[in-house]
This record gives C-alpha cells, structure tokens and sequence, in this order.
C-alpha cells in the first residue's frame, strides 16, 4: 500500500486523502502542527487498510504518536469519525468533538441501541418495499466496525475560541448534514475547515432519521446561511479538494434545494405519492442499499420541509401507509 496523497496548504494545514468506500472513494483529514504537538481533524473510517495509511503518512511526515496532541471531529459520520478511537488509544490524546454531535454518535452506534429497526419502521411506513427494506439491518450493522473502538469524548462549545496548530478557531456549529456539526473558522487568515457542511461540487446529503432532528433539510438551510456570514479566502472541506469558490457554492446550494423542493411540490400537486414514490420519482431505483438509504432519507427531509411550510399534508390509510397531498 503507498502513502496517501498528502498536500501542504500554504504551510499551515496538511491534507490527507484517507481511502474510504465508494462512491466517494476518499476523505480528506486534515493535521495542524503547533509547539504542543499536532491536531488531527476528521481521521477517517476504521476499514481495512486504514491504520496502514496512517502509520505510512505519520512516518512520512516525521510524526509519532506521541506529536498528537488532539484529535478534532466536525461530525459523527463514520468516514469522519471512525478512526479516533483507534487514534485515542494510540497516543492518549483527547477526543473533541460537539456535545450534540456526541449524543448522534450515540444514538447511531451506541451499545443497544435500535436505529436499524427504526429506520426500516420509517421507511416502510413511508412506502419502501420489502425488497428494498431486508438489506438495511444488515448494511447498517456493517459501520459498527468503522468506527470501534469508540473514543472517550471531550467537548467543543460553539461559538468559544478553539486553539489547533497555535491558532484561535471560532467553533461554528450548524445542523442538516449532521445534528452538531462544527465547523472552524481561522477569522485572520479567512480558511474555514467546512468538514460536510459545505462542499465543492456535490450537495451533501441532508438525512431525516428517527429520535433525530425533526426539521434537517430547515437546519441545513438556516446553517448556509449562517455560515455565508463569515469571510471566507479558502475553505477545507470533507471531500473533494480545498477551494475559493466558498460562498458562491452556499447560494447554489440554497438554489438547489428550494429548487428540489417546488420538484417534489409538483408531483405531489398532480397526485398524492408515497414517500419512496417520491424518492425514486427524484433518484430512481438503481442504488446501492446505501445510496437508497441516503436517497430515501432526503426525499423524507424535504417532504418535512414543505409540510412545515403547510405547502402539503399527510394522509394515512388503514395499514398506517403515509401519503402526501397538496394543500
């Protein structure tokens, strides 16, 4: 295995390509040094393969375990997450992460706990068909390993200065991609290491889940522009590479899903439809169990959206089946 792609922002932020599954293929982590040893940002998922990639690229970079004086999480998401346990017990370094984004992560992958059986119980209330629904336990129970073991979690306050690399970070929490997910802004340089909240070239993904946040697709939005207040030279994101282009990406984005929303309006404008009936009118049934399970969550995050907006309404047959109307 060779060293990951590894490249030195301006002399101040490390990028590190960190292979995960597809289709997105790789993470980006990103390492700060300062004169108490250096912080590690978003380590990536715990798969086959991983801690080789690290140990190559710590050597590589003339680092030890005993150089990691933090280690900084923007979300819970696996492929953000999975690693800091591992990296923990490595050098006994504190794990930082939102105390929101904590109670996710255990709500996802904490010991019990029942998300599969939720999920499935969501979906199929919501129209997806059995063949559909089997798959999901099973796909679901196979992140457990990515990010175990789990690290013991100490934690960010939005908004209170946050020191990585010798340089003051104003925390900036916002949800929709990820209920507390952190963002950090360096207000001297204008760089802002986004993690998923904002990104380069995809929309990423704004998930309704169960005992989770109600309202995703509304937090997101109200997070965009949030962070659109912010001066931003160059922004560091989860995946794809570091770009200028920061806040014309926040508007299209905004764009694209209000756009997506009048979408979803008209069909249910012409007949009431199913929640999966809306998913795959948007996405189409040629998906992976994971990107159907992305897929139908947003459809489901959307749908929330313009009930909130009272645009539609839910109705429910006999069976307890939910369909949407028009107002």
């Amino acid at each position: 295995m060779s060293i990951p792609e590894i490249t030195n922002w301006n002399d101040k932020i490390i990028q590190i390509k960190i292979t995960m599954h597809p289709p997105l293929r790789w993470v980006n982590s990103y390492i700060l040094r300062g004169s108490n040893g250096v912080t590690i940002i978003d380590p990536g998922p715990h798969i086959d393969g991983a801690e080789e990639e690290w140990e190559k690229s710590l050597k590589h970079l003339r680092l030890s375990a005993s150089d990691i004086a933090a280690i900084v999480l923007t979300h819970h998401h696996p492929d953000h997450y999975g690693l800091s346990g591992w990296f923990q017990q490595m050098s006994n370094a504190p794990v930082f992460m939102s105390e929101r984004a904590h109670k996710e992560a255990k709500l996802m992958w904490g010991q019990g706990n029942t998300m599969s059986e939720q999920i499935v119980s969501l979906f199929r209330q919501h129209g997806m068909t059995d063949d559909l629904l089997s798959p999901i336990p099973v796909h679901l129970q196979s992140f457990f390993t990515q990010v175990t073991p789990q690290p013991e979690v100490s934690y960010i306050v939005p908004d209170v200065p946050f020191v990585m690399g010798d340089r003051s970070w104003i925390p900036i929490s916002t949800s929709g991609h990820a209920p507390g997910h952190i963002s950090f802004y360096d207000e001297y340089s204008g760089e802002i290491i986004c993690g998923d909240a904002v990104l380069p070239q995809i929309s990423p993904n704004v998930s309704l889940l169960p005992n989770s946040d109600p309202q995703p697709l509304k937090s997101y939005m109200e997070g965009l522009h949030k962070l659109n207040q912010y001066a931003v030279e160059q922004a560091y994101p989860g995946h794809r590479g570091p770009f200028t282009h920061y806040h014309e990406r926040i508007e299209s984005l905004l764009i694209h899903h209000q756009e997506r929303l009048n979408s979803i309006y008209k069909i249910i404008e012409q007949s009431p439809q199913t929640g999966f009936e809306v998913c795959t009118s948007l996405f189409g049934t040629n998906l992976s169990t994971h990107q159907m399970r992305f897929a139908m969550s947003e459809a489901l995050a959307h749908l929330a959206e313009l009930e909130r907006q009272g645009r539609i309404r839910e109705e429910r047959d006999a069976s307890d089946l939910i369909r949407f109307v028009s107002n």
